[in-house]
């Protein structure tokens, strides 16, 4: 259920890369909820079906389009295809990630590779290929990082390098397409419930403990949470914000440096 009580995206477009799972999939229910068309994209068309079923079944407008963001011609083609359905783009979420937990010793450059290529050059990639369909002035991209970015944790050197950088990306992209209208945030979300990331990270009863005891208010946030911030940060009610990194983390990176991944 949403905190916000009107349609504030009414009329508006929405593209959401990862918009077939977990934070991605979140944040386009809210968006289509408040009156956004919406195009969910990601590699698995089943689950893209799945997930606009879902928006339909609730009065909301969604396509998909299946495609890989570290393919940049597969992006720009996905872009082209939302703006010749729905018109200009209002909103953009890079939320396309991977992950594995693994020590860097026992991991391969491969799969260090993976991990940048689909996270930070897929986030390149949306937001090189979206700046001509994006509605200037007014525009908000978004993308998806981590605390893993500023905190170095354990089992997680590929994910810190690749958050890292999309967070100086945004703030690089804040400074260069302001003059345009266009707004670039970050949202870095704590652990969150019901995604493939924390049955990962945290896949049985013990290691959701320790995950709970490294946050402050003692539970994982959730996809709704998460929705509201990306539903603001789209919002003309954040029209005046641009350039920042927002924590929707339960203050765990508050927290001395967590190596809670590691036990």
């Amino acid at each position: 259920m949403s905190i916000f009580r009107e349609q504030v995206l009414k009329g508006k477009t929405a593209f959401v890369t990862g918009g077939g799972s977990g934070i991605g999939q979140g944040m386009a229910e809210r968006f289509a909820q408040h009156g956004a068309k919406v195009m969910l994209v990601g590699r698995k068309q089943e689950k893209l079906d799945v997930a606009a079923a879902v928006i339909r079944s609730k009065g909301g407008v969604a396509a998909t389009h299946a495609t890989d963001v570290r393919d940049y011609n597969g992006v720009a083609a996905a872009l082209q295809s939302t703006r010749d359905q729905f018109g200009e783009i209002d909103i953009l979420v890079c939320g396309a990630a991977g992950n594995f937990p693994s020590p860097v010793l026992g991991m391969s450059a491969n799969g260090f590779k993976a991990v940048i290529d689909i996270d930070l050059l897929g986030t390149f990639n949306t937001c090189r290929a979206a700046y001509e369909h994006l509605r200037k002035p007014g525009a908000s991209v978004i993308a998806i990082s981590a605390s893993f970015a500023f905190q170095p944790t354990a089992l997680q050197a590929h994910v810190g390098a690749a958050k890292a950088g999309i967070d100086i990306l945004i703030k690089t992209l804040a400074i260069e397409w302001g003059p345009s209208g266009v707004r670039c945030n970050c949202i870095t979300p704590g652990p969150t419930d019901e995604t493939e990331g924390m049955r990962r990270l945290a896949p049985d009863d013990q290691a959701r403990a320790r995950v709970e005891r490294s946050v402050p208010l003692r539970r994982f946030g959730t996809k709704d949470e998460l929705a509201d911030l990306a539903l603001f940060l789209g919002s003309d009610a954040a029209s005046y914000i641009t350039g920042g990194i927002y924590l929707c983390d339960g203050g765990m990176s508050l927290s001395r440096p967590s190596e809670w991944l590691a036990h």
